[in-house]
């Protein structure tokens, strides 16, 4: 576990590096995906879901997953495909980013979280002021 100083900027910008967020939800992707088929169930999802939300959040109850699942599950094929899971990461790091707020906060991340991959993105981008 790490600790860091993150902002909404921290994660909005890490989001909006296409090449870096795709990379990184395509691991996220293989990695969810147990049997390799190459779209996730909602049990493979439910299984890591705590995996996708910040350090220490409690997951949604069963209902709520499912309902969020549905959300996303474009194509209603009962599986999310690369491009559903990148739209639920990506809502996921929006509403983080709302959540934080433009201020600085000191946060305890996982070493493989989402806001860690956000934190090192900003760490290797050069600032544009």
């Amino acid at each position: 576990m790490s600790v860091a100083v993150v902002n909404s900027s921290t994660v909005t910008a890490f989001v909006n590096d296409k090449t870096k967020f795709d990379s990184f939800v395509n691991e996220w992707f293989a990695m969810i995906d147990e049997n390799g088929d190459g779209k996730l169930s909602c049990d493979e999802i439910r299984g890591r879901f705590g995996m996708l939300l910040p350090f220490d959040s409690e997951s949604p109850p069963q209902q709520q997953q499912q309902e969020i699942f549905q959300r996303f599950d474009e194509d209603g094929s009962g599986a999310l495909e690369l491009n559903e899971f990148k739209s639920l990461m990506t809502e996921i790091m929006h509403a983080v980013a709302r959540g934080i707020g433009g201020s600085p906060i000191i946060v305890a991340l996982g070493k493989d979280s989402l806001l860690m991959k956000a934190v090192q993105h900003e760490l290797v981008t050069p600032s544009s002021s």
